[in-house]
């Protein structure tokens, strides 16, 4: 579904990124793989040992890093980029604090990096796109950006629901409706995916509260979300734009 088609991933070497990474090269597309950090980077860049894969460090903050990271790319293939998957996911030292205790320092950076970072991305990516005849974003947001998140849950388990990953997810959703609309007839599409938990080592207790929400499975692997990305990256989905598409085994249901 993808055969050919040059997409670019940020966050490609975190949790989500990755299994992205791995689709978009099982879909015989040509992979960008963009992070932060260099390590994890060329590890993933050498797991996959394509010649349809390239690593190239970037700063999804930056206007200078990212517009160097579209343009090695496109270099790379000799072609405009077709499609990106923003999956940058930058946190402050004191990211994950309880409401009570917010520093407006760390919450003004995770503000600008992570939602700040998604709008800048945007702009960057889509001049690119218009100087090129049209291409594919798409964001990740979260089932917490438009729902709120079921407190009871974290009872007992040490864990809270950070009230500026809401606010972030909130805005990344509103973000991928406005740009839609802004650039209709431009022949570029943005839509959106809200995964539901993503597993990571979370606490036993946690997972059963969670699971009880859900459907069948409850917490997922990130591998469960390459359908969404890949039909969203195809032209089987030619016509849809703007949407979230919501993968949560029915928790927010």
């Amino acid at each position: 579904m993808l055969k050919n088609k040059v997409i670019l991933v940020t966050g490609g070497a975190g949790r989500i990124g990755k299994s992205f990474c791995r689709e978009i090269l099982n879909q015989d597309g040509k992979l960008i793989i963009s992070d932060k950090d260099s390590k994890k980077g060329q590890a993933l860049e050498e797991e996959l040992s394509s010649s349809d894969a390239v690593f190239l460090e970037s700063d999804t903050t930056d206007i200078i890093s990212i517009d160097n990271l579209i343009s090695k790319g496109e270099k790379t293939f000799n072609r405009p980029l077709d499609g990106a998957i923003h999956c940058a996911y930058p946190t402050s030292s004191g990211w994950g604090s309880a409401f009570e205790d917010l520093d407006p320092k760390n919450l003004k950076e995770d503000l600008h990096s992570q939602l700040g970072g998604a709008i800048i991305f945007s702009q960057r990516i889509i001049s690119h796109f218009l100087e090129n005849g049209g291409g594919n974003l798409i964001h990740i947001s979260s089932i917490q950006g438009f729902t709120s998140p079921k407190f009871e849950q974290y009872e007992g388990t040490g864990m809270i629901s950070p009230i500026e990953y809401s606010a972030i997810k909130a805005g990344v959703i509103s973000v991928t409706k406005y740009l839609a609309k802004y650039y209709k007839n431009k022949d570029i599409r943005i839509n959106c995916i809200s995964p539901g938990g993503i597993l990571d080592n979370q606490p036993e207790a946690f997972l059963k509260n969670y699971s009880s929400n859900c459907n069948s499975k409850g917490m997922l692997d990130s591998e469960d979300l390459v359908g969404a990305m890949t039909f969203l990256l195809s032209d089987s989905s030619k016509y849809l734009n703007g949407q979230n598409i919501v993968v949560d085994d029915g928790w927010s249901l």
